[in-house]
């Protein structure tokens, strides 16, 4: 289990979200998590710029099957893996849980 370790980058809670569907699922689609938000492309294409930003996702384009436009895939990368389960250690400690 990894060390309680807050993390102010992850603890959006967008990027929350974003992080959570990542580690549970691996590699996700853009327009699903755009759709798993509830947000604009723009909103959501600036959390994953964050988290990229800061080494936790990493961010590519294939060419998409539907209409011939590029594809962005997303998936956590092991250094935001490691700090998402940290924040939720630290989450779980916070709330009595750890």
């Amino acid at each position: 289990m990894a060390e309680a370790q807050f993390n102010e980058v992850i603890h959006a809670p967008m990027r929350l979200r974003i992080c959570g569907m990542l580690h549970s699922a691996g590699e996700v689609e853009f327009a699903a998590i755009r759709d798993m938000l509830g947000a604009s492309d723009a909103v959501c294409s600036k959390h994953l710029k964050v988290l990229a930003d800061n080494g936790y996702v990493t961010l590519s384009k294939r060419p998409g099957q539907r209409n011939g436009h590029d594809v962005t895939w997303a998936m956590l990368t092991d250094a935001g893996s490691e700090a998402f389960e940290a924040h939720v250690a630290s989450l779980r400690a916070i709330a009595g849980l750890g």
